[in-house]
Formats: structure tokens, C-alpha cells, sequence
């Protein structure tokens, strides 16, 4: 497995759909709005992509101020290419790019619950949010 490593800003809509289906998150975004997928990624601050030859296989999409907070907003990785190290690689590629003096924040989907600690990050208890309305 060659998987190759990039920051890809321009990543299309399409692309981003696709491996969220692939990875099974698109359960949780607006995957059948393709308007809303290209919004999404042109108003994020970093994204990682991970590919085997020209097929992506993985994504990291994060919002940040590259000071003090990163939210790491999407984590997919195709579940043919799980448990390989891919999502990890995207985490400290993304948690890179932020800088050091930023926290990375990223609220789990159900499933994935038991993967975080395995890699390193720590629980919070204390998060609250607005749940979006439409």
C-alpha cells in the first residue's frame, strides 16, 4: 500500500462525497448536497487527503484559526483502507498544519467512540452545542 499524503484546498465536491460514502460518515453530512459539500470545503482552513494512486481514500477537513483552536470538523476514511493508519496520519497532518500552540477538538461519531483513545487523545466531558436546525 502506497498511500499518498497531500493538502488538496481545491479537493472537488464530488471527491469529498464519494469517500464520505465510502467511509460510511455520510450518514452524518449532507452528502446528497453537493452545494453544500463544495461550501464545506472551501470554507475550511485545512484539507488533508490521503490517496491510493489517484483514488482517495481518506480526509481530514478542519477549521482553524492556526493560534490556539483546530476543529477537526471530518475524519473519513474509505472502510476498505481502515485500520491501516490512515486516519491517524490525518490527524497529525492536519494537527501539523495548525501548529503546536492550537488544541485539536473533534466530536466523535458514534461508532468511532473507542478509536480515539487508542491513538492518543484525550476525552472531554464538558462540550455543548447548538445542533443545527435544517
Amino acid at each position: 500500500m502506497d498511500i499518498v499524503y497531500a493538502f488538496e484546498p481545491d479537493l472537488s465536491a464530488e471527491e469529498f462525497r464519494d469517500v464520505l460514502v465510502a467511509s460510511t460518515l455520510s450518514a452524518r453530512r449532507p452528502a446528497k448536497d453537493l452545494g453544500r459539500l463544495e461550501r464545506m470545503l472551501r470554507q475550511a482552513n485545512i484539507v488533508a487527503t490521503a490517496r491510493d494512486g489517484a483514488k482517495l481514500v481518506g480526509i481530514s477537513r478542519a477549521i482553524t484559526d492556526f493560534s490556539y483552536c483546530c476543529y477537526l470538523s471530518d475524519l473519513a476514511v474509505d472502510a476498505a483502507y481502515q485500520r491501516r493508519g490512515i486516519g491517524r496520519r490525518l490527524i497529525e497532518a492536519t494537527q501539523a498544519q495548525a501548529g503546536p500552540q492550537t488544541t485539536l477538538i473533534l466530536l466523535s461519531a458514534p461508532a468511532a467512540e473507542s478509536y480515539y483513545p487508542k491513538i492518543g487523545m484525550k476525552r472531554h466531558e464538558s462540550c455543548w452545542i447548538i445542533p443545527r436546525t435544517v
